[in-house]
């Protein structure tokens, strides 16, 4: 399948459904080569590692919170 897709004045541009349904996740990875640039899926892991959690954290709330930490850990530095 190929489309042809305008960019936004943000950079950004809506993926049509069938391409969403087809990557099969959320989060993509963007490569970009000499020979062009692929968007790929991402598998999200954080449902695979389940079994070791010590509690429930919502996936969106643990990567805030990682967000915040590396923020902090950042500032340390200077």
């Amino acid at each position: 399948m190929q489309r042809i897709f305008k960019i936004s004045s943000k950079g950004q541009i809506t993926l049509p459904k069938p391409i969403r349904d087809k990557l099969g996740s959320n989060l993509v990875r963007i490569v970009a080569g000499d020979d062009g640039v692929r968007i790929e899926p991402v598998r999200d892991l954080g449902g695979s590692l389940k079994a070791y959690a010590k509690s429930y954290v919502p996936i969106e709330e643990a990567r805030e919170e990682a967000a915040r930490a590396s923020l902090d850990h950042d500032d340390r530095r200077y």
